[in-house]
Formats: C-alpha cells, structure tokens, sequence
C-alpha cells in the first residue's frame, strides 16, 4: 500500500494539504477554499473576519503570560497555479491533486502540487488548532488571487490586521531568511487583423508542436536559464517564414505570466513540395535546442505532422510584426543587485504568445527590485512591440518589498536560528514576487517583516515539489520564532 501525505509529520499541517489537494483553487476560484478555512476557524470558536476582497483572517489569542506581548501576523495565499502536461487529463477547476510520495519529496503526478503556497496555509490552520503552544496573540491572514495581480493583498484596508510583526510563509528555501522582493507589472499586447481567407493553391499544413521544456518560476527560476517556448518557436517560425515560404495560421504558447513557458503549438501552411525538407528542419532545430539547453533541459521535444488545411491565415504583414518582435523582445535577467550579490534586480518573462479569430496577444511579466529600472523595461517592450504596430497597455503594477536590514524581528529570527541550528540562515532579498510590500503598503507601513517556508523547488511548473524534512523544520521554527517574539 502506498503510503498518504496524511501519514506524515508534522500531521496536522499534512491533513490540512491533504484537504488543500481536494479542493480546486487556481486564482479567481476561492469561495470553496476561503469556506473551508472559515470552518475550521469557527470550529475552534475562534473570531474569523472575511474582507470584501475575499481574504480571510481568524485570531487566536495570547497564551497565558503572552497577554502583553505585540501581536503577529501569519500570512500565506489560498490560490495556486494551474499547470499541467499536455498529455495529461486535469481540469483545475474540479479535479484534486493526486500527490506521490519520492524518499524525501512531495510532488504531483504531471501537474503543479500547490506548495506553493498550500503548504504555508496548512502550517497556520495546525496552529490554530494546538491550544498547548506559546505566543502571542496571531492574527492568521489568508490572502487570495495572489498569483494574478495580487487582488487580494491589494484589496487589504488600513487597519484590516493590528499586528507589530509578519511572518510571511512564501519563501521557498529552507534556510533562508527574505527581506525584500522585487514589485512588477504586467504587459498585454494586442496585435489586431482581419484575417486572410486565400490559402494558395497546391499548399500543405503543418502542426508544429514544441514540448517537454521545464518551465518554472518566472521570478525565482529566471536566473537559471531555461528555455523559454515563446522564444524558441518564434526562433524557428522566422527561418521558416523567411526560406520556406511559410504562413502562419496560429499559435498558442504559454498559459500563465508568472510561469515560464514550457510549451507552443503552430500550424503553418508551407508549399507542397517543400513539406519534407520542413520536417526536416525540426528535427535539426530540436537537436539544436536540446543540445543549447543541454545543461537546464533534458526532455525538449520538438515535433512536425501534417494536418488539414486551416480556413485562415494570418496576414503576412502582420505575422512577420508578431514573430519579428517576439524574436526581437528581451527575455529573462535584464540587471543584477549590487548589494546582494547573485540576485537579480530586474527581469522579463515572455509568457504567452496565442492567437484566436482577428487577433494575436503577447503577454510578459515584468518584475525588478527598482521602479525605475521596471519603468526602463517596460519601456524597452513597448518600443519593439509599437514599432510593430500593437496596441500596448501595462496594467497590475505592484510594487517591491524594501529591504530593513536593521529589522528587530529578523535579528530575533536570527538568533533563534543560530541557537535550534547551530548554523547562520541566509538573509537575501529574492526576485519572486511577495505580497509583503502591498500588505505593509495598505495596512501598516511601519510593519515587521520577514518571509520564511520549506524548500520548494519547480514552483508553477509540473515538476513542483516539497521537501517533507523541510516542512516539519519549518513549522517547528514558526513555534519558536512565536515563542521568543517580544
């Protein structure tokens, strides 16, 4: 018999992941899961609270003795990424996660496990239900929608939760200890056209299908180098268009601007008798790419069959504007932190290239530690993309989480690391995006913070994953911070 997550330590965090896998939550669909955490908090008769943008808060008072010490924050997201393999039958909206268990490690089966951030979630409904632990009064806040523009944090009023310190639970590394975090912005380009009904005679279609890139975290994972779909296809199509007298019909690459895209699909249409010497070239493009990406990619799959004719182009005027300009655009590390060294300041995900009837939409996510190096990268999308005659609009800015080295929570954090360890954690400021600086921003801006949590790696992707170890270390040292807090 297979062994459950529900037979793991520490088992009340597991049996409430356990029940996170069950209830669908991709971003924009809450209500199931903020009603499950809202029962648990009135099972234990504790005073729960929902804003009217959906965030829940439950409070659980002060021990005995801890009646006059500040009050602390505990906060995690609800909402996961939906990601899934293409040859795998998952509807996010109404399927559970199916969890496999490997030595040390809890993944999915070919989809996102939603650690990210499940785990921290189930970490503050176990300690609300032990009535045997030391802190004092925690004002445990549920965020939602936090994977697509961070509604939820930026829905919080002035004064929603009254706590001195914020433990926030979204970092991904045991270990470390996060001060700041980069802010961002999304950019949607649209590129409008009636499209073309002539197809010349003689003319074959192709579906052209790139898959099996790992995809990954499009702020933690940006530094890695992994391929990027959008990039590689329309690396491909523009050889294509160019020698091979193709016409693009669709594409559709990507699915989520905070996940770097792991998968695009095209269907072009090429002269008959240049359709082998087609299939030919992918193959030579994927042994290329597999052995470019050799290093951060093992399974890069890249594939031409012949289907049936499409009724549309795309006009050629405007497919060579898309695929000049999504060659053209930057992708990935844009500029380094000075101060910390290794980490980056500003970046860019080319996530999604997809077309439907009379359109064709590029989405990126920016993300930078700095305003105005983000307003510069912006800046630089928006000239190639309007050069090429889309319209660009940049919307959902939120900004980053400034740094206090001089952070009294995160000198405690320290000390009590040090002594449960007996080794120094990692304080760094990451490129991921935290809803910590939009919390401090609305509610309290002279609020203490820090970010800590268990070690995730493959984070929206579906090679997320866990580490068992991690998660009981971290609940533990989420004990004992509160224990120690003065």
């Amino acid at each position: 018999m297979s062994k459950s997550i529900l037979d793991l330590k520490p088992k009340s965090v597991w049996k409430h992941f356990y029940e996170f896998t069950r209830i669908p939550r991709p971003t924009g669909q809450m209500e199931e899961i903020t009603e499950y955490v809202k029962k648990v908090g009135n099972e234990l008769d504790l005073e729960v609270k929902q804003d009217k943008a959906g965030n829940v808060v439950i409070i659980k008072p002060a021990s005995k003795g801890y009646e006059g010490r500040p009050g602390v924050i505990l906060q995690a997201h609800l909402d996961m990424v939906p990601q899934k393999n293409s040859d795998v039958d998952h509807d996010f909206s109404k399927d559970p996660i199916e969890t496999i268990i490997e030595g040390d490690i809890v993944r999915a089966n070919s989809t996102t496990l939603g650690a990210d951030n499940g785990i921290g979630a189930a970490m503050m409904l176990a300690l609300l239900e032990d009535n045997s632990l030391q802190h004092a009064e925690v004002e445990c806040l549920f965020t939602v929608d936090e994977e697509v523009g961070m509604d939820g944090a930026f829905g919080l009023e002035e004064g929603y939760v009254k706590g001195k310190y914020m433990l926030n639970l979204d970092t991904e590394e045991d270990g470390e200890i996060c001060i700041g975090c980069a802010g961002g912005a999304d950019m949607n380009i649209t590129f409008g056209y009636e499209e073309d009904k002539e197809i010349d005679k003689g003319d074959v279609a192709v579906k052209i299908s790139l898959t099996g890139l790992n995809g990954g975290h499009s702020g933690s994972d940006i530094h890695v180098g992994l391929g990027n779909a959008n990039k590689l296809m329309n690396r491909f199509l523009k050889d294509i268009v160019e020698n091979y007298e193709a016409r693009l019909s669709s594409i559709d690459g990507g699915s989520l601007r905070n996940a770097i895209p792991r998968e695009s699909f095209a269907v072009v249409t090429v002269p008959e008798q240049l359709v082998d010497d087609l299939i030919d070239l992918v193959g030579e493009y994927e042994e290329l790419y597999r052995e470019e990406f050799a290093s951060v990619e093992e399974g890069i799959s890249f594939k031409a069959e012949k289907v049936d004719l499409p009724k549309t182009l795309i006009p050629v005027e405007v497919q060579d504007s898309i695929i000049n300009a999504v060659e053209g655009c930057p992708n990935g590390v844009m500029s380094m932190l000075a101060d910390f060294p290794d980490t980056v300041e500003s970046s860019l995900n080319l996530a999604r290239v997809q077309s439907s009837p009379g359109k064709t939409i590029v989405q990126l996510l920016v993300r930078s530690s700095s305003e105005s190096r983000k307003a510069w990268v912006c800046s630089q999308v928006e000239s190639i993309f309007k050069l090429a005659g889309a319209n660009v609009k940049i919307e959902n800015e939120y900004p980053g989480w400034q740094p206090n080295a001089s952070s009294p929570l995160v000198k405690t954090m320290e000390k009590i690391y040090i002594d449960k360890y007996d080794e120094k954690p990692y304080v760094n400021v990451i490129h991921a995006g935290l809803e910590c600086g939009i919390i401090q921003s609305n509610v309290n801006k002279d609020l203490d913070i820090a970010s800590f949590g268990p070690t995730i790696r493959g984070a929206h992707s579906p090679e997320e994953y866990v580490e068992i170890s991690a998660v009981e270390k971290s609940y533990e040292y989420m004990l004992e911070i509160l224990k120690e807090l003065e």
